[in-house]
């Protein structure tokens, strides 16, 4: 074959496998994986497999010949940080944990990073143009799109619960997830319900509300207002109700507060109408209080359906003898305070680069605080040996993670991300152009949606904030060129100019 033929073949493979990661992107648990990708670990991405060959094929390529975003650079301080509390941490002297040695535990979490390092580079360099970020978008949605599908039929039998319908759903999730389907909350495709939530959360809401915001579409149809993105906003919306996720319910909760309030356009301002501008803020508060007011009914009429929700609210007429910290014990916090609480401590104990990254749970039983274990069904299970379970405790909030494994320096520096990528941010929402004005929104609110998550979740393997993070270094890469040289986009229509990059 000649150069061309073989060049031709190059771009056909990396636009497949870019658009099988991206539709693979929910299934976060796939029961098929063998021990060396992380077949014993819960979070096992389908998405994985397409990325690694476009991790050898395209990414490592682009970064060792072409010049990359310098948004990547900022990454590099945490990496490094990490590393060496990994180095320190070796020289601690922790003792194995249910049958795991810190050598062990460390390669994981290692693993688990690269893992994560691996997609934030990938998204970053994937797209070249602009028309390449809006085929990454439509390809997103069609894969999230069936995922949304899939929780719509779950929901079925959480509303009207049948046997025979819960069995066949069940026999088929088998095939998408380790984990069995919940009879009372929707999964879609990931490993439980608070997983889906905060995926939907990360991955469809902030662009799905940056294109309601601003009028953009990624796509050509269009009926007046209406496009796709609002019908699957709404559908999205509709869906996440009956995760019946606290932390994920939140998150949209304030997500759509926050773009009802600040991120809606503002209509040119003349002298005569400063006046107003009071009364357009009282107007504001009004609509977004309404909105808000709306989705919380609708949340309390899903929530009916179930057990595990109600008690949010069910606590106070059940408990005649009531109190705040009763009331979180009640909702299930009394471990997630017992987590946090042993992370602190643990970062007061190493305050400059933690016990290394991975190792939080060598720790726990000396740091954690004096109660009774028992009191704590989920500690208590998590600190039993049980035969062939490795699963080590963790601190379920990635801040706390990265104060108790890498300290304060792996805070700073992964802190001096955030900061750059909200450089990013700001530079797509100060320009004229209402497409980059989009981006910068939406990427906002990805952001946000991000600070607010990442008081629930640890781990560095879910693809989530990496995903977000690469369409943010993306965006702003892209469109660091002259304004003259972009194609310019219509808030009321779709820019379809390009070579149909994927």
């Amino acid at each position: 074959m000649n150069k061309a033929t073989w060049t031709s073949l190059y771009e056909v493979a990396r636009k497949i496998c870019w658009v099988l990661f991206l539709v693979c992107l929910p299934v976060t648990s796939f029961p098929f994986f063998p021990p060396a990708l992380g077949g014993g670990a819960l979070v096992r991405p389908l998405s994985l497999y397409p990325l690694i060959i476009l991790f050898l094929i395209f990414t490592l390529p682009t970064i060792l010949r072409k010049s990359l975003p310098m948004t990547l650079l900022s990454v590099l301080p945490f990496v490094l940080v990490a590393f060496a509390s990994s180095l320190v941490a070796l020289l601690h002297g922790f003792q194995p944990a249910l049958g795991v040695s810190i050598a062990e535990r460390m390669f994981r979490a290692w693993v688990t990073l690269g893992l994560g390092l691996a997609i934030y580079l990938t998204v970053s360099v994937m797209a070249h143009t602009p028309e390449g970020l809006r085929s990454s978008l439509r390809w997103l949605y069609v894969g999230f799109s069936a995922a949304l599908l899939w929780g719509t039929l779950q929901a079925v039998y959480v509303i009207n619960f049948s046997p025979q319908y819960f069995r066949l759903f069940s026999k088929m999730q088998r095939y998408i997830s380790i984990r069995p389907l919940f009879n009372s909350r929707v999964s879609g495709m990931t490993y439980e319900p608070n997983w889906f939530a905060m995926q939907i959360s990360f991955l469809l809401l902030p662009w799905l509300l940056g294109s309601v915001l601003t009028g953009y579409s990624v796509f050509r149809w269009r009926w007046r207002w209406l496009t796709i993105e609002w019908l699957l906003l709404g559908w999205a919306v509709a869906v996440m109700a009956f995760t019946f996720s606290r932390a994920g319910l939140i998150s949209l909760i304030l997500l759509i507060l926050i773009s009802l309030l600040f991120l809606r356009p503002a209509h040119n301002a003349s002298p005569a109408k400063e006046k107003t501008h009071l009364r357009t803020w009282m107007r504001r508060l009004i609509e977004a209080g309404l909105a808000v007011a709306a989705l919380v009914g609708f949340i309390y009429f899903a929530g009916s359906y179930s057990i595990f929700f109600s008690r949010l609210w069910s606590y106070w007429s059940d408990i005649k003898k009531n109190s705040l910290s009763g009331y979180f014990d009640y909702i299930g916090f009394g471990a997630r305070f017992t987590y946090a609480e042993t992370a602190l401590r643990t970062y007061e104990a190493y305050p400059l680069f933690g016990v290394g990254i991975g190792n939080y749970a060598f720790t726990f039983d000396q740091m954690m605080p004096d109660q009774p274990v028992a009191a704590i069904p989920e500690v208590l299970r998590l600190l039993t040996p049980e035969v062939d379970r490795d699963q080590l405790i963790t601190p379920k909030n990635l801040y706390l993670r990265l104060l108790s494994e890498t300290g304060l320096s792996g805070m700073a520096t992964f802190l001096a991300f955030l900061v750059a990528l909200l450089g990013c941010i700001i530079f797509l929402w100060l320009s004229p152009h209402p497409e980059q004005k989009f981006w910068g929104k939406a990427s906002l609110l990805g952001l946000i949606s991000f600070l607010m998550g990442a008081f629930t979740f640890d781990s560095f393997a879910i693809p989530n904030m990496w995903v977000v993070f690469g369409l943010i270094t993306s965006a702003a890469w892209i469109y660091r060129r002259p304004v003259e040289s972009m194609p310019t986009a219509s808030a009321q229509n779709v820019v379809t100019e390009g070579h149909g990059e994927i």
